[in-house]
């Protein structure tokens, strides 16, 4: 799987993202402070990678900033993309299966390298629920995108 990743900070947990990816067997593009010479502002980089994602570049994305809000926020600027902050396994977990999110999004702050491994094993093992309400309420915010989200 081609997995773009994007960080504002250099940070031992980002690092271990990177490298955890790529022990999984995925092909890995970094941006932001990952990538000597790119704009680490979280807003940018977190876009980037989402637009990846949207672009049919890269299967999913992980966006990382200090808390994860911005990155997450930032990514769900991009039409296509449901990123979702998880802070563990279960909501990573959920995130996969009942909103079909293609963007995980992490603080640096909260996550620790065990944690890191847990919410991974979480959000690769799951799939997107194919009942119909859960399917329904992914083409809603499909919707949203192109601005006919009103009923």
């Amino acid at each position: 799987m081609r997995i773009s990743v994007s960080s504002d900070m250099d940070e031992p947990v980002a690092r271990a993202l990177l490298e955890e990816l790529r022990g999984r067997g995925h092909e890995v593009l970094a941006y932001g402070a990952l990538s000597p010479g790119d704009d680490p502002q979280w807003a940018v980089c977190s876009e980037t990678a989402a637009r990846q994602v949207a672009a049919g570049d890269a299967d999913q994305a992980v966006v990382c900033c200090w808390t994860g809000t911005g990155a997450s926020i930032a990514a769900n600027k991009v039409p296509g993309v449901r990123a979702a902050l998880c802070t563990d396994a279960y909501t990573a977990q959920g995130a996969r299966r009942w909103n079909d999110a293609n963007v995980l999004a992490l603080s640096l702050r909260l996550t620790s390298e065990p944690l890191l491994k847990e919410i991974l094993d979480a959000w690769f093992a799951a799939e997107a629920s194919e009942d119909a309400e859960d399917r329904g309420n992914v083409a809603h915010v499909g919707r949203l995108d192109l601005g006919r989200g009103e009923s």
